[in-house]
């Protein structure tokens, strides 16, 4: 049985889509988790929680992600932990705008677990707002007619660090204001080698070994370039084709979720990528994966 890297998370509380359908295909899959998230400027998010949305002039507060939701309740946390009495605002009286019902249902859940002013009541969007560029549409027309006299209003924008600019050019189009404040930051996992290691357990692999062992897929041109160097202590990767060949004989084959981490992979770490997935989903991966190897 032919092993497959899935470098990813797996999902969890339910069958894995990428994992069920390589072993439906006869193949060994592995998932090992490369990025984490951390959150950052906590301080400051708490003073602005503590000062409340009046006083900044908040027409209301944009969440796009469970990351973003998890800063706003360590937030909490941290204002707990360094006052015995609560400050007199209420993010009760604004709106909190939000992308999917996961978003919703983890906002919801704040105002379960603290019964306190700094928690969101009003959460609008969710299902009607499943991608930024609906969102947009949604909060414009929320907020339709604007504050006017030339005044346009104000939403307090919880960021990663990682947006795209789909929503604010939106949102500014449509008359909106937007106060951005990172509050969460995408990285390299701390414990990807280990992990990796715990994975390879099972089938263990010297760096040396010309046995074939599998598939490697990436996922994202940062990811890639952040685990490369540890693939390399337990592979032998194959690189762009070399004349004559100087490097032994690759024990994996190369597969990217998309066209764009296939061209990073071979412009940037000079990769010989095997397979690129039609569509990024799990089904036209594993096909494109098990075609190759009828080939």
């Amino acid at each position: 049985m032919s092993n497959v890297l899935l470098l990813r998370a797996p999902s969890q509380g339910s069958s894995d889509h990428y994992e069920s359908s390589l072993r439906s295909r006869g193949y060994n899959p592995l998932s090992v988790s490369v990025l984490e998230t951390v959150i950052v400027q906590l301080a400051e998010l708490a003073r602005r929680i503590r000062i409340g949305p009046k006083e900044q002039a908040y027409a209301g507060v944009i969440v796009t992600s469970k990351r973003a939701v998890e800063a706003w309740s360590s937030a909490i946390q941290e204002i707990l932990s360094t006052s015995q009495e609560q400050d007199l605002v209420d993010w009760a009286s604004v709106p909190f705008y939000v992308v999917g019902e996961t978003t919703a249902s983890a906002l919801h859940d704040i105002r379960t677990t603290y019964d306190s002013p700094w928690a969101p009541k009003d959460i609008r969007g969710g299902a009607e707002s499943g991608t930024a560029e609906s969102l947009a549409r949604f909060i414009i027309r929320d907020l339709d007619p604007p504050i006017g006299n030339g005044q346009h209003n104000r939403l307090f924008y919880l960021t990663g660090d990682k947006n795209r600019d789909t929503l604010p050019s939106l949102l500014e189009q449509g008359g909106i204001d937007l106060e951005p404040l990172q509050v969460y930051a995408t990285r390299g996992s701390s414990r990807f080698a280990k992990d990796l290691a715990d994975v390879l357990h099972p089938t263990p692999l010297c760096s040396d070994s010309q046995e074939a062992w599998g598939w490697i897929v990436f996922f994202a041109p940062s990811a890639a370039e952040f685990v490369t160097p540890t693939l390399r202590s337990s592979f032998i990767l194959p690189m762009a084709a070399e004349s004559p060949p100087i490097r032994p004989t690759p024990n994996v084959k190369i597969a990217a979720i998309g066209p764009t981490t296939a061209a990073f992979l071979r412009e940037t770490l000079s990769f010989a990528v095997a397979v690129v997935a039609s569509k990024p989903n799990a089904e036209d991966l594993a096909s494109a994966i098990m075609r190759h190897g009828e080939e």
